[in-house]
């Protein structure tokens, strides 16, 4: 049986995409240097995607209209994108997993398996989705960090993405997990679907992301609710 919360991009999310104005964007600094997001780097989904659950924590719909630059909407959606990095630690994270192999890493040893490193399959199938599954279980959407590309090149962390898991089902061991995409804007069709039955190898993350790369892995982000501003 399907599991999903109130969330529903449709009805809840930004009436527009994730595509802003080059001049809009915005310079993190992170541990591995200046990170730059703008409209050529993906834009200002973490902050999209806080917003909007701040907006749906409060009850309230977000402002129809995009905001322009030197707008206090605007200026929040950048505030909450940089409160989504989580700095250093989330950024720290993305790092790391975007430097991991996408299965377990091991060698046999008198008949047994030896795991040196474990994977993203791993990682996001046994360690992070039953925790994710758990709050959607509760109707609680949940911020998600979004792994898209292999890269030891701290400039590449702008490729990665991040999106919003406001639903799941499970038919056997198959897990289509339901997401807002900003880049996608209202749009409920959008999923993530993966396997649970061979973690320790690489797992296909099927999407329709609107993203130009493949999904390597996922993990929940540390989301605050904040207060959006008043109209």
């Amino acid at each position: 049986m399907p599991v999903t919360s109130a969330f529903l991009p449709s009805r809840n999310a930004f009436a527009y995409e994730n595509a802003w104005p080059s001049q809009a964007a915005v310079v993190i600094p992170t541990p591995f240097g200046d990170l730059r997001c703008g409209n050529a780097n993906g834009g200002l989904c973490g902050g999209m995607v806080f917003a909007n659950l701040d907006y749906w924590h409060s009850g309230r719909v977000p402002p129809l209209n995009r905001p322009g630059q030197g707008d206090p909407i605007y200026g929040y959606i950048v505030r909450r994108l940089i409160d989504s990095w989580h700095l250093p630690a989330g950024v720290t994270q993305y790092f790391q997993w975007m430097n991991l192999p996408d299965g377990d890493v091991g060698f046999t040893a008198f008949g047994r398996r030896v795991v040196v490193e474990r994977g993203l399959a791993w990682r996001t199938v046994r360690v992070q989705w039953p925790q994710i599954a758990q709050d959607l279980d509760k109707g609680l959407p949940v911020a998600l960090g979004v792994v898209t590309t292999a890269s030891r090149d701290p400039r590449d962390l702008s490729q990665n993405h991040q999106v919003l898991a406001y639903g799941y089902e499970r038919a056997d061991r198959q897990v289509t997990v339901r997401v807002y995409d900003p880049n996608r804007g209202q749009r409920d069709d959008v999923t993530i679907r993966f396997t649970t039955n061979t973690p320790t190898k690489p797992t296909e993350f099927a999407h329709n992301l609107d993203l130009g790369h493949p999904v390597r892995g996922f993990f929940r982000t540390a989301y605050s609710p904040a207060a959006p501003p008043t109209a």
